[in-house]
C-alpha cells in the first residue's frame, strides 16, 4: 500500500519554490513531487494518487480534509510537514493551519478505531520555523498524548553565517504623521548603507509599495556606486529585458525595486541581478521575506510601522523576524547584519524582542465559528462534550492553560475553569451558527448539520459573508448582487491604494471611454467599490493596464467564483419568493466562471487559444454569436484572427460541440380556475455530435427555472448534459397555480459556464378561471359587492349591500370573461344568473353545476345569441343620422387670383374694365337664380365694394380685367388657366378646424333672390359713386354668401365700404343693412380677402413712394 508524505508552506510562492527544489533531488530516486494550491489546476484526486510527495497551502488542504470521509487518500497521509510553523500566530491565516493540523489528528484516531488489523497508523508531525520561542508548547499541541513531543533548539552558534542586529532610532513628533516619518527616513537611508554594508548587496524593506518606488528614486539621486565597466554591461543586460521605464532608469544607476504590482518578467529579471550581485541595491516590500529567497548582506527594515486593514499598524514579530532571516549568505559571507530603523519611542521595544523573542499565541478564538461549523459538517462534533475534547486538540487550548489573559479570561482559573470557559465559547458560537439555521440544536444541545451549514464548509465561506446572503430579499437585481458580493468578507484584504482611485474612476464614468455597465454614484473611495468596478470591468471586457490591478482581479475573480456559486446555491434551497434574485444569482455565478457578461459580445473568450485580441477581430467582424462562428467558413475564419490553418477548424469543432438546447413549453387541455398543467421538454439539437466529441466538461450543467409574475418559483431543476446524452431529451410536467399579478411565465434556461447557450422566454397560462386584470380579482368581496348592486335594483336588498333577501331566489356572477359587466351586451353578464335553492341546502354548487345553469338561463332568455341580440340593441336605440353631412360634394376648380400690377392703370381704361364687369355681373347673378346649388357667381356694383358670389364661369371676367402685368409692366389681355384644384393632394399639413366643410356648403335661391334685392337697392343708392381705380387691400375683408347645412344662417363675406366725406345717412343705412346678414371673416381666411376696393377719391397713402413700397409688398406675398 502507498503512503503519501504532505508538505504544508503558507504562501504559494513558498510552495513553489519547494516544488521545484524537491523535484529535482527526490526524482532520482522514483519519489514523484505533485504542487497543489490556487495556482495549479491539478485538482483530480486519480492525479494527486499517483504521487509521493504533495506540497500545499493550509487553506488547499482545509478544502480537501473536509471532505476526508469520502476520500481515503487522507487516510493514507503518514508524514505531515509543517513549513513556518509560526503563521500559526497570524490572525488571518494561523486558524486555518491549526485547524488542519487537529483535524489530521482526527482523521489518524478515527481511521485508528475503525481498523481491526494491527496495521500500523501511525502519524507524524515535523515543525520548523526560525522564529517560535515556546517550541515545548508547539511539540505538546502535535504529539499524541501518549508521549510527549520532540522539541530542538538551535541558537545563533548553529548559524552558519553571524547575524548582528542593530536598532536605530530616529525622532518623531507626536504631530508627524507616519507618512511624514517614513519619507523622513529615505533621505538617511543611503547613511545607513554606506556604514554597514561594506560594499555588498543590500536589501530594504518598505511598508509600501509607492514607498519602495520613492525611496529607490531618492537613493539614485542622492548615492552613486563604483562601478567596474564589466560590471556595468552586465546590469546593462539586465535593463534591455526590463518593461518598466522607470525600472530600466533606476537599474542604470544600480538601484532596483520588487513588489507585487511589478510584472513577472521583471521581477525575475531583478531577481536574478540581486541574486548574481550585479545589483547593488535592491528595495521590496515586506512580502517578499515570506514568499522568494534572496538572501543579502545587509537587511535594513525602513520604519516598523506598515499600512493593513486601512491604518497604519505596527509589523508583527514573526514579519521581523522573517525579514531578519533573509539577511546572510552562506555561499558568499560568514557574516551578515540587520538594522531596523524606527522611532526613538519603540527602539527599545524591539532591542528587547532582538534579545529574547516572544511568545507564539494561537488565532483560532478568532475563527472559531467557521471551523467549529465545518466539524460538525464532518460530523467530528456532534455535542458540547465533543466539542470541547476536539478544542484539546487544538493549540488554542495549549496557550490557553499557560496564557488565559490573553484570551478574555480571568487569571487564578484551574483547569477545570479554562476548560469551562472553553466550553462556554463553543456554546456562544454554535448558538450563533444555530440562530440563522447553520445548524439545529435540541433541548440536549446535540448539533444536527443543515444544507445551509453544508454550503458554507463546502465553499470555506466567511460567517459573516453568510450572514450578509441571509439579508437577501429575493426582489435583487443583477447589479444590486454585484454590489451584495463586493461587500462580502473574502474580499477585505482587497486595499484600495491612493494612485489607482483616477483609473478606477475613469472605469465607472467617463464620457470618452468605455465604461462598466452599471456605474457607481461619486467617486471610488472604499475597498468595496473598488471590487465592485473591477468585478465589472473584468465582466465587460474593458483592458485594465494596470499590473497591480490586474493582479487584484485575479484574486477577485478566483475567490468570487465560490463566492457567487455559494449564494446561487443558498437561494435554490430557500422556498420563499426568490425568483427574481435566484435567477439573478445563477447568472452572476455563470458570469463569474466565464468572465463575461451574459449578454456579452466577446463570448468567443470562452474558446480555447481565444484570447482577448482575437476576441475582439472576431466581434469586429460579427461573429458575437456560436451559431454566427459555426457558420463561417474555416478559412475565413483564419483571415479574420490572422492564424494558419487548421486553427479555424479547431475553432468551428468546439463550437459545433457545445451543447445547444432547445426549449418548449406546452399546455395541457385540462383547464382549471386556478391550477393549470404544462409540459417542459428540454431537447438536444446536436445529440449525434456530442456523441462522438464534446467541448464542455463533464461536469457542466443547466439549470431549469420557472417563475411568475408574483416573484415566486414556480419550478427549479438542475439537469446535467451526461443525463440529456441517454436519451437526447428531457421532459417534466408541471403544476401552475394561477398568481395575482398576471398569468405570464418566465422560463429559463441557464448554462453553468457558458455565455450564450441560456435560454430566456415567455410563455402564458391560461385557466377556465375568472380572469385578473392588474391585481384586481373577480371573486370574493367584488363578487358579493356586484350582486348587491344587482339585488338592489329590484328591491332585493334589505339593510347592509352585502346581505340578499332569502325569500328572493339569489343571483351569482356568469362565467364570462367580460371585463366591464356593466355595458356588456350580455344579460347573464347585467342582471347574474339564477340559482335556484333546494329546501335548505347550502349555497354552494360545484362549477360544473352552476355553469350548466348559465348555459340554461340564457337559454330561455333568447334563442338568439348573445352577439346578434347586441347588434339588434344598438340599432333599435340608435339615433336617426343625416348620412348627408358625411357626403362627398366635388368641387369645380378656381381660377387663379389675380394680382395687381405695380404700375398704376388710366382712369379710362379702369372705367372701361369697371364696365365690362358689371355687365358681366349681372350675367352671372342670372345664371346663379336659375342654376345649380354649389356654383360661384360673382357679382359687382357702382358702389365703391366688392362682393364675391358663387358663379360658374368666371374665366371671361379674369381675361379682360384681372391679369397679370407682363415684364414690360404693361397690362395683357390674355388670360393665365390656373386652377386651385388639389387632386389627390394629401392636407395633412391643413387645421381641420379651419376648413370650409364643402360636403355641407349648399346654395339656397331664396336666399340669393333676398340678397340680389338688397344689392340691386345698394346699386341704385350709390349708383352717383365714383368708379375710378380701386385697390383691395388687406385690411378689408371680404364677404362670401354661404348656405350651410350644418349652421342653418346665410354668411356671407362683409363688404367694407370707402365713401368720401359728406355721403347720405341712406347710402350708409343701406350699407348696415348689407353688413347685418354678413359673416365676418378674419385676416387669416386666405387670399381671399385682398380683393376688397379701394377708394382712389380719398388716398390713405402720404406720397407715390409709399403707395408703390406697399404694392410692392403686396405683390411679394401673393
Amino acid at each position: 500500500m502507498e503512503y503519501f508524505i504532505f508538505l504544508v508552506a503558507p504562501i504559494k510562492a513558498l510552495c513553489n519554490q519547494r516544488y521545484e527544489d524537491w523535484k529535482e533531488k527526490f526524482g532520482p530516486i522514483g519519489l514523484i513531487c505533485k504542487e497543489l494550491t490556487g495556482d495549479t489546476e491539478m485538482d483530480d484526486y486519480f492525479e494527486i494518487q499517483n504521487a509521493h510527495i504533495i506540497i500545499t497551502t493550509p487553506e488547499k488542504w482545509d478544502t480537501m480534509t473536509r471532505k476526508w470521509r469520502d476520500n481515503s487518500l487522507v487516510q493514507l497521509v503518514r508524514l505531515f510537514l509543517i513549513d513556518e510553523a509560526h503563521v500559526v500566530k497570524d490572525e488571518s491565516r494561523g486558524a486555518t493551519l491549526e485547524v488542519v493540523v487537529s483535524r489530521m489528528k482526527t482523521v489518524h484516531l478515527a481511521a485508528s478505531r475503525s481498523s481491526s488489523q494491527p496495521v500500523d497508523k501511525t502519524l507524524r508531525f515535523v515543525a520548523v520555523s526560525a522564529t517560535i520561542p515556546n517550541v515545548e508548547d508547539v511539540a505538546e499541541w502535535l504529539s499524541d498524548r501518549k508521549e510527549p513531543g520532540i522539541s530542538m533548539k538551535i541558537d545563533e552558534s548553529h548559524r552558519p553565517v553571524k547575524l548582528r542586529k542593530v536598532v536605530l532610532g530616529f525622532p518623531c513628533s507626536n504631530s508627524q504623521t507616519e507618512f511624514k516619518f517614513d519619507l523622513s527616513l529615505n533621505y538617511r537611508i543611503a547613511s545607513v548603507i554606506q556604514t554597514y554594508s561594506e560594499q555588498k548587496p543590500t536589501l530594504v524593506f518598505c511598508a509600501t509599495r509607492k514607498g519602495v518606488q520613492q525611496s529607490g528614486s531618492i537613493l539614485a539621486k542622492d548615492a552613486k556606486f563604483i562601478m567596474t565597466m564589466e560590471h556595468r554591461q552586465r546590469l546593462q543586460k539586465y535593463t534591455n529585458s526590463i518593461k518598466d521605464a522607470k525600472l530600466r532608469d533606476l537599474l542604470t544607476y544600480g538601484v532596483g525595486y520588487h513588489h507585487a504590482g511589478v510584472d513577472l518578467s521583471d521581477r525575475r529579471a531583478t531577481e536574478a541581478a540581486f541574486t548574481a550581485g550585479d545589483l547593488p541595491v535592491l528595495f521590496t516590500t515586506s512580502t517578499l521575506a515570506m514568499g522568494v529567497n534572496l538572501p543579502a548582506h545587509l537587511v535594513v527594515i525602513k520604519s516598523t510601522m506598515h499600512y493593513a486593514g486601512g491604518m497604519f499598524q505596527e509589523y508583527s514579530e514573526t514579519d521581523i523576524l522573517q525579514m531578519m532571516g533573509r539577511a546572510g549568505r552562506p555561499q558568499f559571507d560568514t557574516t551578515a547584519t540587520v538594522v531596523i530603523m524606527t522611532r526613538n519611542q519603540t527602539k527599545d521595544k524591539y532591542t528587547q524582542m532582538l534579545n529574547g523573542a516572544y511568545t507564539i499565541e494561537s488565532s483560532l478564538h478568532k475563527h472559531l465559528i467557521e471551523h467549529l461549523n465545518a466539524e460538525i459538517i464532518l460530523n467530528t462534533i456532534t455535542d458540547v462534550n465533543v466539542a470541547l475534547e476536539w478544542i484539546r486538540s487544538t493549540f488554542l487550548y495549549i496557550r490557553a492553560l499557560k496564557n488565559p489573559i490573553h484570551y478574555g479570561f480571568a487569571t487564578g482559573l484551574d483547569r477545570a475553569g479554562i476548560e469551562a470557559k472553553l466550553q462556554e465559547l463553543c456554546l456562544k458560537n454554535l448558538q450563533a451558527l444555530s440562530s440563522i439555521g447553520l445548524l439545529r440544536m435540541d433541548e440536549e444541545i446535540n448539533f444536527k448539520p443543515t444544507e445551509t451549514g453544508k454550503l458554507m464548509a463546502r465553499y470555506s465561506m466567511a460567517f459573516e459573508t453568510m450572514k450578509l446572503f441571509f439579508l437577501v430579499s429575493g426582489n435583487e437585481t443583477l447589479t444590486e448582487l454585484v454590489t451584495l458580493i463586493s461587500r462580502c468578507k473574502e474580499f477585505a484584504d482587497i486595499q484600495l491604494r491612493i494612485n489607482e482611485k483616477k483609473i478606477l474612476n475613469t472605469l465607472n464614468k467617463d464620457k470618452n471611454r468605455i465604461t462598466i455597465r452599471f456605474p457607481m454614484e461619486g467617486k471610488i473611495k472604499t475597498n468595496e467599490m473598488k471590487v465592485n468596478c473591477l468585478i465589472q470591468a473584468q465582466l465587460g471586457c474593458i483592458p485594465v493596464q494596470e499590473f497591480a490591478l490586474t493582479q487584484d482581479i485575479a484574486k477577485i475573480f478566483k475567490c468570487g467564483t465560490r463566492v457567487t456559486k455559494c449564494l446561487s446555491e443558498l437561494l435554490m434551497q430557500q422556498e420563499k419568493k426568490n425568483f427574481s434574485a435566484l435567477l439573478n444569482s445563477l447568472i452572476l455565478a455563470k458570469c463569474f466562471r466565464a468572465k463575461l457578461w451574459e449578454n456579452s459580445l466577446y463570448i468567443s473568450r470562452q474558446l480555447e487559444k481565444i484570447g482577448a485580441t482575437l476576441s475582439c477581430a472576431m466581434v469586429n467582424a460579427g461573429l458575437s454569436t456560436f451559431q454566427k462562428i459555426e457558420d463561417t467558413n474555416s478559412r475565413e475564419l483564419e483571415l479574420i484572427v490572422n492564424r494558419h490553418p487548421p486553427f479555424g477548424n479547431q475553432i468551428r469543432e468546439s463550437v459545433i460541440h457545445l451543447p445547444k438546447y432547445e426549449l418548449t413549453v406546452e399546455q395541457l387541455a385540462k383547464y382549471h380556475a386556478s391550477v393549470a398543467e404544462i409540459v417542459v421538454t428540454i431537447t438536444l439539437t446536436n445529440y449525434d455530435q456530442l456523441q462522438k466529441m464534446r467541448t464542455a466538461a463533464d461536469s457542466h450543467y443547466t439549470s431549469l427555472i420557472i417563475g411568475d409574475a408574483d416573484n415566486q418559483v414556480i419550478y427549479k431543476q438542475k439537469i446535467t448534459d451526461s443525463a440529456l446524452l441517454k436519451t437526447g431529451s428531457w421532459s417534466k410536467k408541471i403544476e401552475v397555480k394561477q398568481p395575482l399579478k398576471s398569468e405570464e411565465l418566465s422560463v429559463n434556461l441557464i448554462s453553468s459556464d457558458y455565455v450564450g447557450l441560456d435560454i430566456q422566454q415567455k410563455y402564458t397560462v391560461f385557466y377556465s378561471g375568472p380572469k385578473r386584470f392588474g391585481t384586481h380579482i373577480i371573486h370574493g368581496k367584488s363578487e358579493n359587492t356586484q350582486l348587491a348592486k344587482w339585488n338592489s335594483t329590484e328591491n332585493k336588498i334589505e339593510g347592509s349591500t352585502n346581505e340578499v333577501n332569502r325569500t328572493e331566489p339569489r343571483k351569482r356572477l356568469c362565467n364570462h370573461y367580460c371585463k366591464n359587466k356593466e355595458k356588456c351586451g350580455h344579460e347573464c353578464c347585467k342582471f347574474g344568473v339564477s340559482v335556484v335553492q333546494c329546501g335548505t341546502t347550502s349555497q354552494a354548487s360545484t362549477t360544473l353545476s352552476s355553469y350548466l345553469s348559465d348555459l340554461k338561463s340564457r337559454s330561455e332568455t333568447s334563442s338568439a345569441p348573445s352577439v346578434k341580440r347586441l347588434k339588434v340593441e344598438m340599432l333599435n336605440e340608435s339615433e336617426s343620422i343625416n348620412l348627408e353631412q358625411f357626403a362627398y360634394m366635388p368641387k369645380h376648380p378656381l381660377s387663379i387670383l389675380p394680382r395687381y400690377p405695380e404700375t398704376k392703370p388710366s382712369p379710362i381704361v379702369e372705367e372701361q374694365n369697371w364696365d365690362l364687369l358689371d355687365t358681366d355681373m349681372s350675367s352671372c347673378q342670372q345664371q346663379q337664380t336659375h342654376g345649380d346649388e354649389g356654383k360661384y357667381s360673382l357679382t359687382s356694383s357702382n358702389h365703391s365694394s366688392t362682393v364675391i358670389q358663387p358663379c360658374q364661369n368666371l374665366s371671361g371676367v379674369f381675361n379682360y380685367n384681372f391679369t397679370d402685368g407682363n415684364e414690360s409692366g404693361y397690362w395683357s389681355a390674355e388670360g393665365i388657366n390656373v386652377t386651385f384644384d388639389l387632386g389627390d393632394d394629401l392636407w395633412g399639413d391643413f387645421d381641420d378646424e379651419k376648413l370650409v366643410q364643402a360636403s355641407n356648403l349648399v346654395s339656397s335661391e331664396e336666399a340669393n333672390i333676398n340678397y340680389q334685392k338688397e344689392m340691386d337697392q345698394n346699386q341704385r343708392v350709390n349708383s352717383g359713386l365714383n368708379r375710378h381705380g380701386h385697390l383691395l387691400t388687406m385690411e378689408q375683408p371680404c364677404s362670401l354668401p354661404v348656405n350651410s347645412t350644418v349652421h342653418e344662417t346665410y354668411k356671407i363675406l362683409e363688404t367694407i365700404h370707402h365713401t368720401a366725406p359728406g355721403q347720405s345717412s341712406e347710402k350708409e343705412l343701406s350699407s348696415a343693412s348689407l353688413e347685418k346678414n354678413a359673416l365676418q371673416y378674419s385676416k387669416s381666411s386666405g387670399a381671399i380677402n385682398c380683393f376688397h376696393q379701394f377708394n382712389t377719391s380719398q388716398p390713405r397713402y402720404s406720397s407715390e413712394e409709399e403707395y408703390n413700397a406697399l404694392l410692392g409688398i403686396f405683390d411679394g406675398i401673393f
